[in-house]
């Protein structure tokens, strides 16, 4: 799992504090550009850290997951461990 310091941090951070958003919303609220936030999202969600919903599939709303959450919870140890994934898999 690599992530972008404070980026993808930033992002699980809005989610977590605003509920389910859309990446222009979150690039007003981060600070960081809409391009940017929408290259992120489908990364994190691939990660499982963001899934997106919505009542269709192109809606572009992200709400953040239970991993997610963890990893908000142990972003000042991501760089100190070896595998992050699994610190926020057995924190879950």
């Amino acid at each position: 799992m690599k992530l972008r310091r404070p980026t993808d941090f930033l992002i699980l951070e809005e989610l977590d504090k605003r509920g389910r958003n859309v990446a222009s919303n979150l690039a007003a609220h981060t600070g960081k550009s809409r391009k940017n936030i929408n290259t992120r999202l489908p990364v994190l969600a691939d990660y499982g850290l963001v899934r997106k919903i919505g009542p269709k599939e192109r809606s572009g709303l992200y709400e953040i997951t239970p991993k997610g959450q963890a990893a908000l919870a142990h972003r000042d140890e991501y760089r100190r461990v070896g595998d992050f994934e699994q610190l926020i898999e057995d924190a879950k």
